[in-house]
C-alpha cells in the first residue's frame, strides 16, 4: 500500500508516524513545501519575542528523524499542485528548482492546514508587513526588527540620551494577534492592537472578554476595539503607517496581520472533493472526504461541533493530531472515529492566562437556545492561607432541565489550564453540574483547596436548580430591590446607585427594612456574602435572589474601565 500525505506538520506528521507504527509494510511519503517538517507553529511567537531562544527548538521533529526513525519518505520544498482522483496520481513541485514529477496513490491524506488571512488592504504588501504562520516568516520579522531604525518618531528621554523607540501595530485580536503583541511589548516596542470586533477572544463571552482586555491594557497593549483599518501606506520619512477606516494615523516600524486563518482548500478543488459552507474540506467521522481513498484531516476540514452539531472550523494543533491518528488507523483497517470538536482552547497573556471549552453564551443565544443557565465564581486557585494564591474568574453554562454541563471559561494567573481540562473531561463525557459536586479531585494548599474550585462552580450551579439559591445577573435586574450586603468601607471604593446597604452581619437585625411585596437582588463583592443574605432572607419569607459574581461580574456585564480590587 503506499500513502502519500499531503502537509508535515501536526496532522499530517501525526498521521504518518501512526500509520507506521501500525503498518510496518506501507510505503509512505509525505510531503511539505515548506523547507521544515513537524515544527512548533504555536511557539513562533515566542521566538520573535526572545522566549525561545534557538530557531531549532521550534523543530519537534526533521526529516532524518522521518526517515531513519520512522521509514518515511519525508520530503521538505515539495508543494502538491494537482491530484487525479480517477487516475490516483498527485503532481509533485519541488519549490527550489521548479521540477514537477507525478506520484501514484493508493491512499491519499490531505493536511494541508490553513493561511493566514490577507484581506485586500491598499499597502498589504509594503515591506515590513508579516504574517505569522511558518518558521522563515518569524525569522524575517526577527530579520526586520534587527535590520531597521525606528522611523516613527517616538522619542523618549533618558539622561542627555535620546532612545527611539520602536513601535509596532498588530492588526487581530486571536490567538496569533495577542501572542504577538505580548512579545513585541517583551521586546521594548510600543505596540498598537486593533481589533474590528467588540471584544477580543472571539471564543469567549464579551463579558469575560473584558477581563482580559482591562488586563493588557494594563500591561501596556493600546487596545483599539471596534476599528477597522482602511490602508498601509508610507509616510514621507518612509515610515510605516496603519490608516484606520474612521482616519485615524497610526505610524509604525512593523505591521503583524493576526486576522486569522483560512483553510486551504484549492488543492482539494482539483479533485472535486466537497467544501462545505464554512470553506473547509467536508470529511465524515473517519476523515473520509467525498473522494474514494481521500483523506483530510487538521486547519483545513470541517469538523462536527461536539455541543451542537454544526459544521465548524477549528485551527488548533490537538483536534489535527488525533484526526491525523484517526485517519492512519482507519488506512490501516481499524474503526476508530472522530468525535467532534469541542473547542478547548487556552492562551497565555502577561503570566496570566485565558482558557475555555465547550459551549459559549453566544452560540447558545444564536440558536435560541433558552434551557441554560450560567455561574459566575471567584475563587482562589490554591489556598488562600497559603503564599501565592491568585484569584481565579470562571464562568459555568449549564442546561436548566438537567444539569449537563455545557461550557466554560476561565481566566487567572495560576492554575486555569487545569480547572479547564477539568471541565473539558467533565462535558466530554457528559457530566452533570451535580457531578461536578462529587467530582475528587487532587487537593493539597499550595496546588488547591479542598473545594476545588471545579466541586465550587457545581455546587453553585446546583444550589441554583435546587431552588436553595435563586439567581440573577446584572443585566436583568429591571426595577427589583437591590440589597448590598457588603461592609460599609467597601462602598467608599464603589457602591451601586439606588441599592440598600446592610452589612450581612446585622441583616437578620434589620430585616423590617426589606420589602416583602418586590423581589429582592443581593449581591456582595463575589457572591458568596449574598449566597448567605439569600438563604437567610428566603427563610424568612421573602423574594430574593443573588446577583451571580456580584461587583466583580458587574463591572464587566457594564463595561466599567477601572474596577478596585482587579481580578488580577
Amino acid at each position: 500500500m503506499k500513502v502519500i500525505i499531503v502537509g508535515g506538520v501536526a496532522g499530517g506528521a501525526s498521521c504518518a508516524a501512526r500509520l507506521r507504527r501500525l503498518d510496518e509494510t506501507a510505503q509512505i511519503i509525505m510531503v511539505e513545501r515548506g523547507p521544515y517538517v513537524s515544527y512548533a507553529n504555536c511557539g513562533l511567537p515566542y521566538y520573535v519575542g526572545g522566549l525561545i531562544e534557538k530557531q531549532s527548538s521550534l523543530l519537534v521533529s526533521d526529516v532524518k528523524t522521518f526517515q531513519g526513525q520512522f521509514a518515511i519518505d519525508a520530503r521538505v520544498n515539495c508543494e502538491a499542485i494537482k491530484i487525479a482522483p480517477e487516475q490516483k496520481t498527485i503532481d509533485l513541485r519541488n519549490t527550489l528548482t521548479g521540477e514537477v514529477i507525478t506520484e501514484s496513490y493508493d491512499k491519499l491524506v490531505l493536511s494541508p492546514g490553513a493561511a493566514p488571512i490577507r484581506p485586500n488592504l491598499p499597502g498589504i504588501d509594503l515591506p515590513g508587513v508579516f504574517s505569522v504562520r511558518t518558521v522563515p516568516d518569524v525569522i524575517a520579522i526577527k530579520e526586520w526588527l534587527g535590520a531597521n531604525q525606528s522611523l516613527s518618531g517616538m522619542e523618549s528621554y533618558t539622561g542627555f540620551q535620546t532612545v527611539i523607540k520602536k513601535r509596532a501595530v498588530v492588526i487581530g485580536g486571536g490567538f496569533i494577534g495577542l501572542e504577538m503583541a505580548e512579545n513585541l511589548l517583551h521586546l521594548g516596542l510600543d505596540v498598537t492592537l486593533i481589533q474590528r470586533d467588540s471584544q477580543i477572544i472571539g471564543p469567549i463571552d464579551p463579558e469575560m472578554a473584558r477581563y482580559c482586555e482591562r488586563f493588557i491594557t494594563e500591561k501596556g497593549i493600546h487596545l483599539l476595539l471596534n476599528t477597522e483599518p482602511a490602508s498601509i501606506q508610507k509616510n514621507v520619512k518612509g515610515a510605516l503607517e496603519v490608516v484606520t477606516k474612521a482616519g485615524e494615523v497610526y505610524p509604525t516600524d512593523i505591521v503583524v496581520l493576526g486576522i486569522g486563518v483560512r483553510p486551504e482548500t484549492e488543492l482539494a478543488k482539483t479533485a472535486g472533493i466537497e467544501i462545505g459552507q464554512r470553506g473547509g474540506i467536508r470529511v465524515d467521522d473517519q476523515m473520509r472526504t467525498n473522494q474514494p481513498d481521500i483523506f483530510a484531516v487538521g486547519d483545513a476540514i470541517e469538523v462536527k461541533d461536539f455541543m451542537t452539531g454544526e459544521w465548524s472550523l477549528i485551527a488548533l494543533a490537538g483536534p489535527a493530531n488525533r484526526q491525523g491518528r484517526i485517519a492512519a488507523d482507519v488506512i490501516a483497517g481499524r474503526d476508530s472515529r472522530y468525535r467532534g470538536t469541542q473547542g478547548t482552547a487556552i492562551i497565555g497573556l502577561f503570566g496570566a492566562a485565558c482558557a475555555w471549552t465547550g459551549i459559549n453564551e453566544k452560540t447558545l443565544k444564536r440558536l435560541g437556545d433558552t434551557d441554560y443557565e450560567k455561574v459566575y465564581i471567584y475563587p482562589n486557585s490554591h489556598a488562600g492561607y497559603y503564599p501565592g494564591a491568585k484569584m481565579l474568574a470562571i464562568k459555568c453554562i449549564f442546561r436548566k432541565s438537567d444539569g449537563r454541563v455545557l461550557g466554560a471559561q476561565a481566566l487567572g494567573q495560576d492554575g486555569v489550564d487545569k480547572r479547564i481540562d477539568a471541565f473539558a473531561m467533565a462535558i466530554q463525557f457528559g457530566a452533570t453540574v451535580y457531578d461536578l459536586e462529587e467530582t475528587e479531585l487532587t487537593y493539597a494548599p499550595q496546588f488547591g483547596s479542598a473545594k476545588s474550585p471545579v466541586n465550587f462552580a457545581g455546587m453553585v450551579a446546583a444550589n441554583i436548580l435546587r431552588g436553595d439559591m435563586p439567581i440573577t445577573h446584572w443585566d436583568q435586574i429591571g426595577d427589583g430591590f437591590l440589597l448590598d450586603v457588603r461592609h460599609a468601607e467597601e462602598l467608599a471604593v464603589e457602591s451601586v446607585p439606588g441599592a440598600l446597604n446592610i452589612d450581612l452581619v446585622h441583616l437578620r437585625d434589620n430585616l423590617d427594612q426589606l420589602p416583602r411585596d418586590r423581589q429582592i437582588l443581593v449581591f456582595c463583592r463575589s457572591g458568596q456574602r449574598a449566597h448567605y443574605a439569600v438563604r437567610i432572607l428566603m427563610q424568612h419569607g421573602f423574594q430574593a435572589s443573588n446577583i451571580s459574581g456580584g461587583m466583580m461580574s458587574q463591572s464587566v456585564f457594564l463595561r466599567k474601565d477601572t474596577v478596585p480590587g482587579t481580578l488580577y
